[in-house]
């Protein structure tokens, strides 16, 4: 996928550009992501911030503690990306796959499982299941 893609807020208020292919594309399962994003596991995809450009009434808001932000509709509070310690824009794929009419493209389906040492719920699929970031051991090698 070398496209260009506008994902849009629940309102439509907030318009993200997405420009190229994303670096990661992933679901994690640390505990900063899940209390964060206020779910069991974040399910997204990951930009350089030069592929990334925002449009509308966002708003921003830092985490306290953590070298990440999250952005959301000032008009109808959906999260619309967030940025993480690596400065990467991370767009929830509740978000992205709205804008394809419900279903999240091929080129942008998860290829792994992030932190999964730190899962709140199992996930049987054929994914890699990094534990302790997104290298080293996985679920299936011993460790």
């Amino acid at each position: 996928m070398t496209e260009t893609q506008s994902v849009h807020c629940l309102c439509g208020a907030v318009t993200v550009t997405l420009r190229g292919e994303p670096a990661a594309r992933a679901n994690c399962h640390c505990a900063t992501c899940r209390d964060f994003y206020g779910t069991a596991m974040l399910s997204a995809t990951a930009w350089q911030p030069e592929q990334v450009s925002v449009a509308g009434g966002g708003a921003t808001f830092p985490h306290p503690s953590k070298s990440m932000s999250r952005t959301w509709c000032a008009a109808c509070g959906e999260i619309v990306f967030g940025t993480n310690r690596l400065g990467m824009r991370v767009v929830p794929n509740s978000v992205t796959a709205r804008a394809h009419g419900g279903r999240l493209p091929d080129a942008l389906q998860p290829t792994m499982h992030l932190f999964y040492r730190q899962r709140v719920i199992d996930v049987v699929d054929a994914l890699p299941k990094f534990l302790d970031g997104w290298d080293g051991p996985t679920l299936d090698t011993p460790n």
